[in-house]
């Protein structure tokens, strides 16, 4: 069978969006196809000078930019925002991750652009919507992760402790960047049935709110918490182990692997609810086990009996699982100082291919090319880059 053309091949995107969530959302969106033209200041995206740096360039950057194009405006001049019009013109989705507020000034909102274009589908991620008593409050995702209570319902679950933990895993970015390009796939696919574009607009805030679950439940709802949090390490002989019990089946192969099957009939543990607010006491009679196998030992136990369970690995013992290699679950991609490992998109498609990169702009390397595509002069295009 012929391989079909990848997923969004044909759709064009302007990328106004930095750092991290917006140009997650569009290196997703190039990956599957799209041609993404990234927008960027003559100082250029901020996540270009961010470490991990090889002679000059960031990998950071690269991996949320790989397969985009590059071209440098300075929008504080009539001419780039004209240029951008132009542009507008011809791509199917704009997306931008400023501050509510910021396109408008330049002319460049969503109403001014559908007035160019009215197919056009225009993202917007901000920190807590275009709308409303928050939506001019600066933010990035460690401070999202603060205001929805993420961080203070993370610190409930480790116990003794009173000081938030500091923050280097900007999971608010990456999920609001994951929803963006959902929400822009689905009012691309309206789209064919209306022939109308629309504006998405997305909130970090209420992004991390929804994963909150548990914790949005009970702020409703009187609710009694167990003695421990059910998820966390159990201690073998050289370190620790994670183990989810979910399920009542879960629950019996531990026994069995563990050797302790009359725990199914205590009293403290037969049930779920009573399992669940006597779990402090469990642990203590697993760890009896536990601790007198190392972590090696420990796993290979509990597998054996399908418990899911895993050690506690280093991000680079992660990567050399052979799961890894398997899936494809890294891409080699490219930039000025050479070639690295990136993660690849977590998903894959039965009849089109996936691409992630190779090749990593350059600041403003596309910049001629795609000006003179949208029908810009060359006297307009000198006038621009100079």
């Amino acid at each position: 069978m012929t391989e079909q053309p990848r997923p969004l091949h044909g759709l064009r995107v302007l990328d106004f969006s930095t750092t991290i969530a917006g140009p997650h959302c569009t290196r997703l969106l190039a990956d599957m196809g799209a041609d993404v033209i990234k927008i960027e200041s003559p100082e250029g995206d901020l996540m270009r000078s961010r470490p991990v740096q090889r002679n000059g360039a960031g990998t950071m950057f690269g991996q949320l930019n790989a397969g985009k194009k590059s071209i440098v405006l300075d929008l504080k001049r009539p001419e780039a925002i004209a240029a951008v019009k132009k542009l507008v013109a011809k791509v199917d989705i704009v997306l931008e991750n400023y501050r509510p507020g910021v396109m408008k000034r330049l002319g460049l909102d969503y109403p001014e652009l559908a007035k160019i274009n009215p197919r056009i589908i225009y993202g917007a991620i901000s920190g807590y919507g275009q709308t409303g008593p928050a939506a001019g409050r600066p933010a990035y995702a460690p401070v999202i992760h603060a205001s929805t209570g993420y961080d203070r319902a993370h610190l409930f679950y480790q116990q003794g402790r009173e000081r938030p933990d500091n923050c280097g895993i900007f999971v608010a970015d990456y999920a609001s960047g994951a929803y963006a390009m959902g929400a822009i796939m689905a009012a691309v696919h309206q789209r064919h049935v209306t022939g109308k574009g629309q504006m998405v607009d997305v909130s970090m805030f209420e992004t991390l709110v929804g994963m909150l679950l548990g914790e949005v439940n009970r702020a409703q709802f009187d609710f009694e918490m167990p003695s421990r949090p059910m998820y966390g390490p159990v201690e073998a002989k050289d370190g620790y182990v994670m183990l989810a019990t979910a399920s009542e089946r879960t629950f019996q192969d531990m026994a069995t692997a563990a050797g302790r099957r009359d725990w199914l009939t205590d009293p403290r543990f037969e049930k779920y609810g009573d399992r669940r607010m006597n779990w402090d006491k469990f642990v203590d009679e697993f760890e009896q086990w536990s601790k007198t196998l190392t972590v090696e030992e420990c796993v290979a136990a509990l597998e054996k009996h399908g418990v899911p369970c895993s050690p506690y690995l280093t991000v680079t013992e992660a990567l050399q699982d052979p799961q890894v290699a398997h899936r494809g679950s890294l891409c080699t991609i490219e930039d000025s100082a050479g070639s690295y490992k990136s993660p690849a998109p977590p998903f894959r498609f039965s009849g089109s291919a996936l691409q992630s990169g190779p090749k990593v702009a350059a600041l403003g390397e596309n910049t001629r090319s795609v000006l003179a595509e949208a029908g810009l002069s060359e006297a307009d295009i000198e006038a621009l880059v100079k």
